[in-house]
């Protein structure tokens, strides 16, 4: 972003960010650290999972829909409680239930079991991404926001490094109890961190009280959330960019590449971890450019979706049975994007609305790459049980999903650019007017 754009989204009330803001940031970040790591560690251990609980490709797929599908719902009603409630209440929730789901997981005898826990993951899970978002808008300038955001995405793919490196290690060095169970205490260790440090905003920051009218106020809310071009927009630039690494990380990337590509776990392992490793390194540079350079968000984004859809339409496409390895790790670096580019959803919603509406919007806008991947998980597991495991066939649904997040996002660009310079505009009228 030039330096007079930088200077128009240094509003009067901006909070003043520095060490504290760092220091409390730190702490609700690793929240969402550790509900990542417990998120993805279903991952790692999406084979010992079927031959644990005797199911198919279909059933397997429901452990992680149904994680996304609570997800996903969660999202509007966490962005209303952290926007009436505030971070810290709603960290500690979310805290409390993905520690008991994880715990849950470890020990659950049956399918049944299994499945009501990694429910209750999920519902914890979606109380932290949304919360953080909202911890960084209260401790750090609004210029700061974009890349503030990235870090944040960036930890969370750190928390999936630990899936790929420490849980799939102890899952096949202790067992599936003891690694899943083992891997709960980090819950409790986050648990004790917040309570002790964490604040909402800094002193002198408070917000303005939040008036309760009840469900009519809900329901105008989330209306006038979703009214905003810059909101939808945000949604469907969540949807198109987020759900093919998600979908890769999160199920299908590790029976892909030792069924269809016949790889070896080691080498799948080490491929998923290149994933993460390109999200970590690309997220800082796409925060960098949205930080200086606010008009390369949507490029960056569409970018990012048409070498996705290239580079899998290539690995499918693929003569040979199987790809050749440079072409994996292309397509696993390429994926690496994806988590850095859905992130540029929120930096079209966040400027399309008020403070007080911020936690409503980020919620509308995080559903976006969640319903994708969980009706991509569904659409893959049910290609496979139905053409006998072929994963051409059933890996081509990323490409329908893509095609209709793209004609969304070309239907609202111009629409919620136009709305943003007009708040842009106001914004800085404002500023003049306000007295030193």
């Amino acid at each position: 972003m030039s330096s007079s754009s930088s200077s128009s989204l240094t509003l009067p009330g901006d909070p003043p960010g520095g060490r504290r803001a760092v220091t409390v940031w730190s702490v609700g970040v690793s929240v969402y650290f550790v509900a990542v790591i417990f998120r993805t560690s279903l991952g790692v251990a999406g084979l010992d999972a079927a031959d644990r609980f005797h199911v198919n490709a279909s059933a397997l797929s429901t452990f992680s829909i149904l994680q996304l599908l609570v997800y996903a719902g969660m999202q509007i009603p966490v962005g209303l409680m952290v926007d009436r409630l505030g971070t810290k209440r709603v960290l500690t929730l979310g805290v409390v239930l993905f520690t008991i789901g994880q715990l849950g997981f470890a020990f659950s005898p049956t399918y049944g079991t299994a499945l009501a826990s990694r429910a209750l993951l999920g519902c914890g899970d979606a109380m932290t991404f949304i919360s953080v978002l909202r911890l960084g808008s209260r401790w750090f300038p609004a210029r700061r926001g974009p890349m503030v955001a990235q870090l944040a995405g960036l930890v969370g793919m750190a928390g999936n490094l630990v899936s790929t490196l420490v849980i799939a290690r102890l899952l096949h060095g202790v067992g599936w109890t003891a690694a899943f169970a083992g891997s709960s205490v980090a819950g409790v260790v986050v648990l004790a961190l917040m309570l002790a440090f964490l604040k909402d905003h800094p002193e002198g920051h408070e917000p303005e009280p939040f008036p309760h009218r009840g469900a009519a106020y809900v329901r105008r809310q989330i209306a006038a959330s979703w009214r905003e071009p810059g909101t939808r927009l945000g949604l469907w630039v969540h949807f198109t960019t987020q759900f093919p690494a998600m979908v890769f990380l999160l199920l299908w990337g590790l029976p892909f590449l030792v069924e269809a590509q016949g790889l070896s776990r080691a080498t799948a392992g080490e491929l998923l971890t290149l994933v993460v490793l390109s999200n970590m390194l690309i997220g800082l540079v796409y925060g960098q450019i949205v930080a200086r350079h606010h008009a390369a968000r949507l490029p960056l984004a569409l970018g990012t979706v048409l070498s996705t859809a290239a580079v899998w339409g290539a690995t499918l496409a693929y003569p040979a049975d199987r790809a050749p390895m440079w072409l994996l790790v292309v397509l696993c670096a390429v994926l690496g994007a994806c988590g850095p580019a859905s992130m540029i959803g929120f930096d079209f919603a966040r400027p399309a609305n008020p403070p007080e509406r911020q936690g409503t919007a980020s919620g509308i806008t995080n559903m976006g790459g969640f319903v994708a991947s969980m009706t991509t998980l569904f659409a893959i597991g049910v290609l496979l049980d139905a053409t006998g495991g072929s994963y051409t066939v059933a890996f081509s649904a990323v490409f329908v999903l893509q095609a209709l997040g793209l004609s969304q996002i070309l239907r609202l660009r111009k629409q919620a650019a136009r709305r943003e310079r007009e708040r842009l505009v106001a914004s800085r009228v404002e500023t003049v007017h306000v007295p030193a």
